[in-house]
């Protein structure tokens, strides 16, 4: 399909900066396959939910994988986005023409990393120096890695560090956050559990590839970038239970939603799944998986965008964006949310 044909408009100002206080005070659209528009809130989704539907989150956790360091006299940018190994992760590099296989980036506070290979998509293999784990260096000499889109508008502050993680992070590798359980506070997921709506959790741990534009004219051409996740046995067993019971599986994000449909067969039963994933969803595509999704407000011309497209139509969420966008939502990673329900 043309890229094109997922482009619209936004007014910048309605690009959040800042998260809802309380979380769950953030404003959500609910698309009900073609019934009329219902602008309610998160604290709403009690009501708007069946006794017996699950909620799916991901738990994975975001760590500090921004870097901002030197070599020689070069200021050198560095967004870790997967982990390769121990000591080595793939990185997309600012000001990478200034780098050779070899160089060493020195990132302040006893913390560097050799330049080892270049991928032919421009980013970097980065192995870190000395005996101490990765994720300790980076919690001394990181910063969490904002979207551009948040980050070219202000810079990171401590803030961030609890606003940019949902309440349900337990798993570290994530160099993103899963937004859409950014919304959730225990209060909610009480007041879900009364309502008889269960959750489960999963863990995918998103890639900074999630911020990348689509360069090309063709979705066919879109190359994604893999990232790593993980089902056990036990929780596919209990969703393929709700299921069977004829309960409905809500993906709260994209990332959740990616990795459930990754692991189904062809006839919708999830199998335990561990490894990667570069599942593409464009228009066309079958679920198999999931009942519904619940997500933020994605970026014109983005594979997330398409993704929702797959889900509703392309048609209808040009409907629900331009619905949106008329009423002031707040939209992207600190924004307000959405309930799909095809």
């Amino acid at each position: 399909m043309r890229v094109d044909l997922f482009d619209f408009e936004l007014p910048p100002e309605l690009i959040a900066l800042r998260p809802a206080k309380p979380r769950d005070a953030a404003r959500m659209l609910v698309a009900e396959g073609e019934a009329p528009f219902a602008d309610r809130h998160v604290r709403d989704l009690p009501g708007l939910l069946r006794r017996g539907d699950v909620l799916v989150f991901n738990d994975t956790r975001v760590i500090p994988a921004q870097l901002e360091g030197r070599r020689g006299e070069a200021r050198i940018g560095a967004t870790l986005h997967k982990r390769i190994d121990l000591r080595r992760w793939q990185a997309f590099v600012r000001n990478a023409k200034r780098l050779r296989d070899g160089d060493r980036i020195d990132f302040g506070k006893d913390v560097s990393a050799l330049a080892e290979q270049r991928h032919a998509d421009g980013s970097w293999t980065l192995a870190f120096e000395g005996a101490e784990p990765v994720e300790v260096l980076l919690e001394r000499a990181g910063t969490m890695p904002l979207p551009p889109y948040i980050a070219g508008k202000r810079p990171t502050d401590a803030e961030d560090r609890r606003d940019y993680q949902t309440m349900f992070a337990a798993q570290d590798g994530a160099v993103a956050a899963p937004t859409a359980a950014l919304h959730f506070t225990p209060d909610l997921i009480q007041a879900l559990a009364d309502a008889g709506i269960g959750r489960e959790t999963l863990t995918l741990h998103v890639g900074a590839g999630t911020f990348l534009p689509v360069k090309v004219e063709d979705t066919a051409a879109h190359a994604m970038h893999a990232e790593w996740g993980r089902i056990d046995a036990d929780t596919a067993a209990r969703l393929n239970a709700v299921r069977a019971a004829g309960g409905r599986l809500i993906a709260v994000g994209t990332t959740s939603l990616r990795l459930l449909e990754s692991a189904a067969d062809e006839d919708g039963t999830i199998r335990p799944f561990e490894g990667d994933t570069a599942i593409f969803i464009t228009p066309g595509y079958r679920f198999r998986a999931i009942d519904g999704l619940m997500t933020n407000f994605h970026l014109p011309r983005s594979t997330l965008f398409m993704l929702v497209s797959a889900l509703m139509g392309l048609e209808r969420m040009q409907a629900v964006y331009g619905h949106a966008i008329g009423e002031g939502y707040r939209f992207y990673s600190y924004g307000d949310s959405s309930l799909l329900l095809p």
